[in-house]
């Protein structure tokens, strides 16, 4: 039996989950504030049959509102009638959503700062104090995070034990884990001293 054989092995999965919506950063024209707080307001315009949609953010220094555009004249007959009224009733739902996606930001020269607005949920299976961690990750919206960081939290050390892990071959997986991504993955754990104190 080889030592990969017969070590203890758990089995975890993280859900990255969203626990708010996230500030938007943009530079604000009346004040030295960089930060927008969007709280899932919509404003709609008519002109005959074609419609404006924006998405409304307040600047956190000084309260200044800027419009992102969500919809631009475009015909009332081509939004699906459920998504109009989710517009009209200010959907809290609707607004995360279209934050996640990249087009909106880029089509507004803005970007997300997720710090704060969301979790990790773990769930477990296998022996509490196993040698060798699996764990699947998966993103439930998509929130660009730094992997660094996402594992920092995850793991309960600092981002330069994420590092020294991985460099030294205790932490791996199948992808980078440098750089910001918002993809599924997974990585192993092998925590070689509790391997090294059970010989």
């Amino acid at each position: 039996m080889t030592s990969n054989e017969s070590a203890r092995r758990l089995a975890t999965r993280w859900l990255v989950c969203p626990t708010g919506l996230p500030l938007i950063r943009r530079r604000c024209l009346n004040c030295p504030s960089a930060r927008y707080r969007a709280h899932g307001k919509f404003r709609v315009n008519a002109n005959h049959k074609l419609l404006d949609v924006w998405l409304l953010a307040l600047c956190v220094g000084c309260g200044e509102t800027i419009k992102l555009t969500v919809l631009e004249r475009v015909h009332v007959r081509t939004i699906d009638p459920s998504t109009l009224d989710r517009f009209h009733d200010n959907d809290p739902g609707l607004a995360a959503t279209l934050l996640a996606d990249p087009g909106l930001s880029r089509r507004n020269g803005v970007a997300l700062d997720w710090d704060g607005s969301w979790e990790l949920r773990k769930t477990t299976a296998g022996v509490p104090d196993a040698d060798v961690i699996d764990t699947s990750v998966h993103f439930v919206q998509r929130i660009p995070l730094r992997l660094t960081r996402l594992l920092a939290v995850g793991l309960d050390v600092s981002r330069s034990e994420v590092q020294r892990l991985v460099a030294g071959g205790d932490l791996s997986s199948a992808r980078r884990l440098t750089g910001r991504s918002s993809s599924d993955f997974s990585f192993t754990l092998r925590r070689r001293t509790v391997a090294e104190h059970r010989r």
